[in-house]
């Protein structure tokens, strides 16, 4: 039986280990990366490389950054008082590529699951509620924008809970609307169904 240079096997056997790649796909980027120039995958490896030692998650939102905050936290001209509570960095590059909202953002790194033994203390939910206690009634609405499922459910009514829980005079706690199917996944809905649900959402 044919058997691949271990060196391709390798790094085919990578490939299928992420998410959404199989075999046949795995062996066509290895394929690629093959016929490509010799700069290309020197440029490639290196941008591998890089990825976990000079990306970082930031220290206030835990978005993806480069340095302790990430470049929303940074900017100036964002809306300081709105806070956009999200699962994943891809739910927030989504709302993001809207270009409609101008608040901040909180990632909180996947959603309650019992079930998964995943809990609030496993997730970034602890850090939210101090942010907003440290903001000294700063913060002035808090959207929860979690996918439309059990699980999102579940973690909005406990983050709702925390904050309810501060007794803060004038913040509004919102949930984005229920334009969104449920079960669906918010990285996956396309730009104008987004901005549906963020525009539609209602006091939660």
């Amino acid at each position: 039986m044919h058997s691949l240079p271990k060196n391709v096997q390798k790094l085919i056997d990578h490939f299928v280990r992420l998410p959404g790649i199989g075999p046949k796909t795995a062996s066509r980027l290895v394929l690629y990366l093959l016929h490509s120039s010799d700069s290309f995958v020197v440029d490639f490896a290196q941008t591998l490389s890089d990825l976990k030692s000079k990306v970082r998650f930031c220290t206030r939102c835990f978005n993806l950054a480069e340095d302790d905050l990430c470049s929303i936290c940074k900017d100036e001209s964002r809306e300081g008082d709105k806070i956009m509570v999200v699962e994943d960095v891809l739910d927030l590059f989504a709302f993001e590529s809207m270009g409609d909202y101008h608040g901040l953002y909180h990632v909180l790194g996947g959603v309650i699951a019992p079930i998964q033994g995943i809990g609030p203390d496993d997730l970034t939910s602890g850090m939210l509620i101090k942010r907003v206690k440290d903001s000294k009634g700063g913060i002035g609405e808090m959207i929860l924008a979690m996918n439309p499922n059990l699980e999102g459910e579940a973690t909005a009514s406990y983050i709702k809970g925390e904050l309810l829980k501060l007794s803060l005079e004038g913040l509004r706690i919102s949930r984005i609307a229920r334009g969104l199917p449920t079960g669906a996944d918010l990285d996956y809905a396309d730009k104008v169904t987004l901005l549906k649900s963020l525009q539609g959402r209602v006091e939660y």
